[in-house]
């Protein structure tokens, strides 16, 4: 079943996986609305924007995302 919503639960299994990287909370941006396929960016100002995956579960989908932010941090 797709992901209509993003909440707590959710934005909370992001915070731990962010949190474990060193990322400040203050740096990312997470909307509350899935899509697919979710999308791992960073913004104008510098924030990285966190777009949760609605067809691929979170638990899966969290691994994709850590991955796509190492290489936003590597980067630079």
């Amino acid at each position: 079943m797709a992901l209509q919503i993003i909440r707590m639960n959710e934005i909370n299994q992001i915070f731990a996986v962010i949190d474990r990287m060193g990322i400040s909370r203050e740096a990312v941006e997470i909307p509350l609305g899935p899509e697919t396929p979710g999308t791992v960016s960073k913004t104008p100002k510098g924030k990285f924007r966190i777009v949760v995956d609605a067809d691929v579960p979170l638990d899966q989908w969290l691994h994709t995302m850590e991955a796509e932010l190492k290489k936003l941090l590597a980067a630079g």
